[in-house]
C-alpha cells in the first residue's frame, strides 16, 4: 500500500536510494544535487542502510569508485549536477564501455561558463551521445518511480548499460510536493538483488576491466553498445508495465497529452511539462486544439515512436532547456526533427531555446509558442525555424 507523503525531489531520489540500499554510493556535493548524498548519508549513519557510502574528493573520483565498485560485482549509485557531470567526462564515457549498471541521479543545472547554479539541460545534453540510457522527470514523483525503476532496466542482460535519472534543479529537486511512496519491502521485491555474471572479486572466472582496445575491436565493441541501447527500448517498457501493475502509475517512453485531435503540438522534457499542460487545459477550454508530447525516455530515443506520435499534426514546436550552439537549434529538436524526416512525416517544426541558466519559464511564455503554432496551422509556412523563448533585446 503506497504512503502519502511530501518531499522535495532531491528527498525522494534519496529516499528511493535508501529503499534499494544499493551496496556503494560515491558521491561528492555539488548544488543542487548536494541533498540527495546528504540525505543518504544521514541514512547510512542512523543505520537504515548498509550500504558502504565514500566521500570523495571530486566527481572524478566519484564515478571512478561507482566503476570500481560495479566492476567488483557491487550495486553502486552516485548523483551529481553541471559543472560535476563534466569532471566526471571521461569516466562516463568508461562506465558505459565497460557496460556497467552504475545508476546517477542527475540534478539538472548549467554548465560554466559563466558560472550559474540554476536549471538548464546543457549538462545532460553534452553527455548524450556517452552511452547512458537517460530518463527525464517532470515532477518529483516521477523521480522517485524513475529511480525505482533504474535498475531493473540497467541491469537488464540484454542491456548492461549505466542509466541516469534527470530532474530539474531547484525547480523540482528543491521544491517540496505530494508524493506517493511505496514499502520499504515492497521496493526491495520490485528491485531484486543484482547478481552478475561477470565481475572481478569471481575467483572462478580471472577477468580484465579496461584493457587497451585497438583498431582490431573498437569499432565492434561501439556496434555492441548501439545495440544494447536499442534493446534498452523493450526493456523499459516491460519495467514500466510490472511498475504499473504494482503501484498503479503508467509510464510509457513518451507522455501524449490531449495528442490524440490536436492540431498543434509542444514537445519538451522535465518540469515544463507541467507549466505546458497547464496551458493546453486552458486553451481547450477556448476550443483551441493543443496538445503535447513530453519526452521520457530521452536515450534510447524513441525516434518510430515519437514519428507516429506527430504525425497527424499540422505543426510542431519543440523546446530546448540548452542551445546547442551550433545554428541549426537544439539536441531535442534534431532528434525529432530527424525521426520525423526518417519516417517521411513532413510536419511544419520550429525550435525554442528557452530557460538558460534558469531563466522563468512562464504559462505566458508557452502561450505564445502556442500562438505561433497556430499562425503554422493557417499557412503552413514556417519561417525562421530556430527561435529564442524569453529572451531579453535590446530595444531599436
Amino acid at each position: 500500500m503506497s504512503i502519502r507523503e511530501r518531499l522535495s525531489g532531491n528527498e525522494a531520489a534519496a529516499t528511493a536510494m535508501k529503499q534499494i540500499n544499493p551496496d556503494v554510493v560515491a558521491a561528492f556535493p555539488i548544488t543542487p544535487s548536494t541533498e540527495i548524498p546528504q540525505y543518504f548519508s544521514t541514512f547510512v549513519a542512523n543505520g537504515d542502510v548498509d550500504t558502504e557510502f565514500v566521500a570523495v574528493e571530486s566527481e572524478h573520483s566519484a564515478m571512478s569508485a561507482c566503476i570500481g565498485a560495479e566492476a567488483a560485482g557491487a550495486r553502486a549509485m552516485t548523483a551529481t549536477s553541471a559543472n560535476g557531470l563534466s569532471l566526471m567526462w571521461e569516466m562516463i564515457y568508461i562506465a558505459s564501455s565497460l557496460r556497467l549498471p552504475i545508476v546517477l541521479s542527475l540534478v539538472n543545472r548549467a554548465v560554466s561558463g559563466p558560472l550559474n547554479i540554476h536549471c538548464d539541460h546543457s549538462d545532460a545534453m553534452g553527455v548524450r551521445d556517452a552511452g547512458w540510457i537517460m530518463l527525464f522527470s517532470e515532477n518529483n514523483q516521477e523521480a522517485y518511480d524513475n529511480t525505482l525503476m533504474a535498475h531493473r532496466i540497467a541491469e537488464n542482460e540484454n542491456v548492461l548499460l549505466p542509466l541516469m535519472i534527470c530532474q530539474d534543479g531547484f525547480i523540482t529537486s528543491h521544491s517540496i510536493e505530494n508524493i506517493e511512496l511505496e514499502e520499504d519491502s515492497e521496493v526491495k521485491k520490485f528491485v531484486g538483488e543484482y547478481h552478475p555474471k561477470h565481475y572481478l572479486l569471481n575467483d572462478k572466472e580471472p577477468m580484465a576491466i579496461g584493457p587497451l582496445d585497438l583498431q582490431g575491436f573498437l569499432f565492434e565493441h561501439k556496434a555492441q553498445q548501439a545495440e544494447a541501447m536499442k534493446a534498452a527500448k523493450n526493456v523499459i517498457l516491460d519495467v514500466a508495465k510490472d511498475f504499473e501493475k504494482w503501484t498503479g502509475r503508467h509510464y510509457g517512453l513518451f507522455e501524449e497529452y490531449m495528442l490524440d485531435d490536436c492540431e498543434m503540438a509542444i514537445v519538451c522534457m522535465n518540469s515544463t511539462a507541467g507549466t505546458t499542460k497547464a496551458v493546453v487545459n486552458d486553451l481547450r477550454k477556448k476550443g483551441i486544439k493543443a496538445g503535447l508530447l513530453k519526452i521520457r525516455v530521452y536515450r534510447p530515443f524513441p525516434s518510430e515512436e515519437v514519428a507516429k506520435a506527430l504525425k497527424d499534426i499540422k505543426a510542431v514546436a519543440v523546446l530546448d532547456k540548452a542551445d546547442s550552439l551550433n545554428a541549426m537549434g537544439g539536441a531535442l529538436f534534431q532528434d525529432v526533427a530527424s525521426s520525423m524526416y526518417v519516417a517521411g512525416n513532413q510536419v511544419p517544426m520550429v525550435n525554442y531555446v528557452y530557460g538558460i541558466g534558469g531563466r522563468d519559464t512562464t504559462t505566458k511564455d508557452i502561450e505564445s509558442v502556442y500562438t505561433d503554432l497556430a499562425e503554422i496551422v493557417k499557412d503552413g509556412k514556417v519561417e525562421n525555424p530556430y527561435r529564442y523563448l524569453g529572451l531579453r533585446r535590446e530595444e531599436k
